[in-house]
Parts: structure tokens; sequence; C-alpha cells
């Protein structure tokens, strides 16, 4: 049976980035039938920052984990599972100040584990993320920075999530970006028109 997780990362009721992710779940729901969906959002859901008891946990060997620590990985590990068990990952994650929102981070934090998504070799980084997962990034963006542009340089949110996913395995990730939301508003409908054409291309 298909999985999706779902994670947002707006509080905002009329976010940009959570209503084309949410547009794409409905599609996928509808060609999959009795596929599952778990849904999330980081900053609705009042997502934990790593504090030193949770770091303490994540680097002590498993068979040495007190019953403290093994309650203080229980959110952790309940992350993590579920995204081994999906087969798509769609984030929606607005542009906040160059980045991604703390919150979305905060998730990150929690499911990039040494000993459970990767691992640390002779050889460099290995990922322990099953292969053929698929990403769906969705965001809303102030402005636009195209590649090879002074303000390329600005965007720290597609190529950290690039980079910080690949880590773990999750390297056949799309972006749709719905740009220029902080121009006029010709401008931002126009970047939104954008990204919804590049959403049916998606869905069709």
């Amino acid at each position: 049976m298909p999985a999706l997780l779902h994670i947002d990362s707006s509080p905002r009721a009329g976010s940009i980035s959570s209503r084309l992710a949410a547009a794409f779940v409905a599609t996928w729901k509808r060609e999959n039938l009795g596929g599952t969906v778990v849904h999330r959002n980081t900053s609705l859901d009042g997502f934990p920052y790593l504090d030193e008891a949770t770091i303490d946990a994540f680097f002590t060997p498993p068979a040495k984990l007190t019953s403290e620590q093994m309650r203080t990985l229980e959110f952790s590990d309940c992350l993590v599972d579920e995204l081994l068990a999906a087969d798509v990952l769609v984030l929606a994650a607005p542009m906040w100040n160059l980045s991604v929102p703390a919150s979305l981070k905060a998730w990150i934090d929690m499911i990039v584990r040494e000993g459970r998504t990767f691992a640390f070799t002779a050889d460099g980084v290995a990922s322990l993320v099953p292969p053929g997962k698929r990403v769906f990034v969705f965001s809303a963006r102030g402005g636009v920075y195209p590649a090879g542009s002074p303000l390329q340089t600005f965007d720290h949110q597609e190529p950290y999530l690039r980079a910080i996913l690949g880590v773990i395995g999750l390297t056949d990730v799309e972006f749709i970006h719905a740009e220029r939301q902080s121009e006029s508003a010709d401008a931002a409908a126009e970047g939104l028109a954008c990204a919804e054409r590049a959403l049916a291309e998606l869905t069709t």
C-alpha cells in the first residue's frame, strides 16, 4: 500500500506553500486509493527543538540507552519511522529570511540521525533511508533567485534542503516555487500561476 508523508511548516491559514502542497496531496490520494497519508504541521504542532538530553540520547549506543533516554527518543523515533515508511515525501516549505522556518529545521534535526537515517563509514557518510523515495517541495518566496545571478547567493533554502535530504539518501527532489510573492500584486499572481502550472504538470 503506497504511503505519503506530508509536512507543512507555515502557521498561516492562507499559506501559499501549504495550499500548493495540499493540492498535490489531494491528487495523490485520488490516484492512490487505499494509500495512507500522514500529515504534520511543524509550526502548529509545536515541534520541539534539540536540547542537551536529546542530543546525548542520539549519540548513546542503543544497548546503553537508559529508560529515560528511550522516552526522550520516542518522538524522534516516531518521526523517523514515518519517513522510512513513506514512498513520497511532500514538504511545504516557505522561504523565511532566505532559508526555511525554524520549525521545519526542528523536524529535520529530529530525522537526520546517525544510526537511523545515515551512518559514518570509512568512505564517508552513507545514507540509511531506502532508495526510491520521491520528494516534492512546495515553497513561496518573496523574490526570484535565478541560477548564475547575483541573487542566487541569497537562496539558502533550496540548496540547504537538497544537501541535507541528500545526506540521508533523498536525492529525487523536485521543487515548485511560487516566486515574487513580496512584489506587486500582479507579479505575485503571476508567480503563483507559474507554480500552479508546474503543479498541474506533476499531477497529469
